[in-house]
């Protein structure tokens, strides 16, 4: 390069603005977005929240204050629940012969929006679904989120004197008394057009619910989260080694948090902080180093395994209503499946960048399919034509 083409750069260089960097805007770029804040509803199924068996937090307390974003640092803070949900409900069942008291989640749907009805897998909780449930009412605002602690699980609590009954029949059992309870106790009128997810065990719930008809015209249809029949079977044997592999306690829910992310048994940071808090009870032993155990003994649910599992692709795709299968691999597919879904008989989306927990490695993706498949079984669209016997009684020629 001459002596002149040198100069006429340098000059061209100095003339440019220099740009500054900016370690505010450096900072932004590594959040995830503001949690959710759930404004007041006024509705009726929001205002008849008084009762006994109702906990709203105080607004005094500023539990539903906007956090001013979540790092995606290596903070392990707890997430508390009122980020996701507006209220938690303790519905009694009176016909119970252990005494038994489900702890809910509960945000209303408003107007005629859908209710989106969770069922966690064994061994986790109602929180489970709380981010995604937040994600799902970003898209669709006027859908209510209902997520339950399963008995033996979260806050649920049973006087039962032996090992807890998580029988397939009961849980499903359980399942629609949460529906009718939390009716009940949110006094409406009628059902709101329900959708029925469940991830693992819970997708095996939800599928012999729906196919129980309990619930009638309100199930506009089921999602199934990573969980086939043939597949599940096959990984029960590896089951006992995995049990025996993972910590058995944690000094603190902090550690807790980071085995799970580090493990990478859930990919999700924000989700590891808002749900692993309830899966651990604290020890009142004194002087434990790792006092944080385990609220479930997955072993001692061994009994149940197979039967969670036995039948389920033919009720899947025998039971009424539209059919969502989310899966994080399509090896997990068995060959009922993967004719059913050759022949149109269910929705089939794959995830193979999420691990078994789609629900919280993946919420954003998650809630897209949801709300997506409640849009096509939605019938508050559809406009019937009228009824024969109608027109006749109105005089008019048919």
């Amino acid at each position: 390069m001459s002596d002149l083409q040198k100069a006429w750069a340098k000059n061209r260089l100095s003339a440019l603005p220099a740009e500054s960097f900016d370690e505010m805007e450096e900072d932004e770029a590594d959040r995830v977005p503001e949690l959710p804040e759930h404004p007041d509803d006024d509705s009726s199924s929001a205002s008849s929240a008084s009762s006994t068996g109702t906990v709203i937090p105080s607004p005094s307390q500023n539990l539903f204050a906007r956090p001013q974003g979540v790092s995606r640092g290596r903070t392990l803070q707890q997430i508390p629940w009122t980020t996701y949900f507006e209220r938690e409900l303790f519905l009694r069942d009176p016909s119970s012969p252990v005494n038994l008291t489900i702890h809910a989640y509960l945000t209303s749907p408003v107007g005629k929006g859908p209710l989106f009805v969770m069922h966690h897998g064994v061994g986790s909780s109602g929180l489970s679904f709380a981010v995604a449930g937040h994600e799902i009412r970003k898209r669709l605002p006027s859908a209510g989120i209902l997520s339950h602690d399963a008995r033996g699980h979260g806050s649920t609590t049973t006087e039962e004197s032996s090992a807890v009954d998580l029988s397939l029949e009961t849980l499903a059992a359980d399942l629609l008394s949460v529906v009718r309870m939390t009716q009940r106790e949110m006094k409406w009128p009628e059902l709101p057009p329900i959708v029925l997810v469940g991830h693992s065990v819970g997708g095996a719930v939800v599928t012999e619910l729906a196919k129980t008809g309990s619930l009638g015209a309100a199930v506009l249809g089921y999602a199934v989260l990573d969980v086939v029949e043939g597949s599940a079977i096959d990984s029960l044997h590896s089951m006992p080694s995995y049990l025996s592999s993972r910590p058995a306690a944690f000094p603190s829910l902090e550690a807790a948090i980071d085995w799970h992310v580090r493990s990478r048994t859930i990919r999700n940071s924000v989700s590891a902080r808002t749900s692993v808090p309830t899966l651990l009870s604290r020890s009142d032993a004194p002087g434990d180093p790792r006092p944080w155990k385990w609220r479930t003994d997955l072993a001692a649910t061994r009994p149940f395994w197979e039967h969670w599992y036995l039948g389920l692709s033919k009720k899947f795709l025998s039971a009424r209503g539209g059919k969502l299968l989310l899966l994080a691999g399509t090896d997990r597919l068995d060959t009922e499946l993967t004719i059913g879904q050759m022949q149109g008989k269910y929705a089939l989306q794959v995830f193979p960048e999420s691990g078994h927990f789609i629900q919280e490695d993946l919420p954003e993706k998650t809630a897209v399919s949801l709300v997506d498949f409640h849009k096509r079984n939605d019938r508050s669209a559809l406009v019937l034509p009228p009824k024969v016997s109608d027109l006749l009684r109105q005089g008019k020629k048919v």
